[in-house]
């Protein structure tokens, strides 16, 4: 890259799973819409073509937000948030199901957008990218507009980018004109554009920091930069604390990794009630089938196979147990998923009510044959039959 100095960009889509339901449903554009409902918020078709909308306030359950759009957000719904929470903050807004496939789909677009400009791309998950645009031509506000508006051409969807020297101004700097923003953040903007935000909105500053951070009177990032060394020493200890000062100061390394190989795939699902391991085994049984089936998807999708096959169950109680097989050769079929995800729950004490049930395969490696792996069909178990 010679002597050219670093241009990193965080492309993130804004709202995405919202904003890909709103294509399919416009008529909701501008409204509050919570995404997460299950299958009794799929809307229903009129007889005269208009469709009917599941509301918040209807909701039953122990689920939660995928994600919400703008209008809802307004309203205090987030992402991760219980839907009963939600339902008393917007009980007026439309909730719909939430449908992965179209994300992957719209997903797999935005990106083939911007790798018509370069390969220089770090895939950090299905709405966001990091893009190293330091050997390209041009200035950096009318390559991101053209970024922008390849992505918007290809999806229908705005996204958000920000041009910094590193990741971290990058990641930090497409969240400050959200929504379909455009952001160039150089060194000399620390002081004016990152130092007055709060210090939680790095990445890597977690809830727990972040309060231990409020106990000793450091709110923003400005606070930090101007933070004692030996005061953070005391309370985050040598190596974090040495990270805090360097975040605080807009320094940043890492450079953006084209090709990463991951380490595992998984799998889980949250029931909307606590499921009994007899009486609801007609339910336990299929939806860890089901979870078995959509891995093997993933895994063909990305043309992977797995030595490890692993179960994570969450009690009610919200103890999380995992078991883990590791096998003589790799897999990647669902029957085979299925048959060693069944050898792992035999390790499993089910004496309580389960809130949750995942599968993941790891060891991972590039599948060049699919094989099947000849595991002993399990026993009877509580909810598996």
């Amino acid at each position: 890259m010679g002597d050219r100095p670093r241009r990193i960009a965080h492309l993130d889509m804004d709202a995405f799973y919202a904003s890909v339901e709103l294509l399919r449903y416009p008529e909701l554009r501008g409204q509050p819409v919570v995404i997460g409902g299950g299958r009794n918020a799929v809307p229903e078709t009129l007889p005269d073509g208009t469709r009917r909308f599941a509301r918040l306030r209807d909701y039953v359950g122990r689920g939660v937000v995928t994600t919400s759009t703008y209008e809802a957000r307004a309203l205090g719904v987030f992402s991760a948030m219980g839907m009963m929470k939600a339902a008393q903050l917007a009980p007026d807004a439309f909730l719909l199901p939430t449908d992965f496939d179209a994300y992957r789909h719209y997903s797999r677009l935005f990106k083939d957008a911007v790798h018509t400009f370069t390969d220089r791309i770090e895939d950090r998950g299905i709405d966001e990218i990091y893009v190293d645009l330091t050997d390209l031509e041009g200035e950096s506000r009318a390559l991101g507009s053209r970024i922008k508006a390849a992505v918007r051409q290809a999806t229908g969807l705005t996204c958000s980018i920000a041009i910094a020297p590193n990741k971290l101004l990058a990641k930090i700097g497409s969240e400050l004109d959200k929504p379909d923003g455009l952001t160039i953040l150089a060194m000399a903007d620390l002081e004016s554009r990152i130092w007055p935000l709060a210090a939680k909105k790095v990445n890597g500053i977690g809830p727990r920091a972040s309060e231990r951070l409020d106990s000793i009177g450091i709110y923003t990032v400005g606070d930090l930069a101007a933070a004692d060394l030996g005061l953070l020493q005391e309370h985050f200890g040598r190596k974090y604390a040495a990270w805090l000062a360097r975040i605080a100061r807009g320094l940043d390394e890492r450079v953006v990794v084209v090709s990463s190989e991951p380490k595992s795939m998984s799998r889980e699902t949250t029931f909307e009630r606590d499921m009994h391991v007899l009486k609801d085994r007609a339910v336990l049984t299929p939806a860890l089938t089901a979870l078995c089936e959509r891995l093997a998807g993933d895994l063909a999708r990305k043309g992977y196979s797995g030595r490890t096959v692993g179960v994570k169950i969450k009690f009610a109680d919200f103890k999380v147990v995992t078991r883990d097989l590791s096998l003589p050769e790799a897999l990647a079929d669902a029957a085979s998923i299925r048959r060693a995800a069944g050898a792992c729950l035999k390790r499993v004490l089910l004496d309580r009510r389960i809130r949750l049930i995942g599968v993941r395969v790891s060891a991972l490696e590039r599948a060049i044959e699919s094989k099947s792996l000849a595991v002993p069909t399990q026993g009877l178990l509580p909810f598996d039959c």
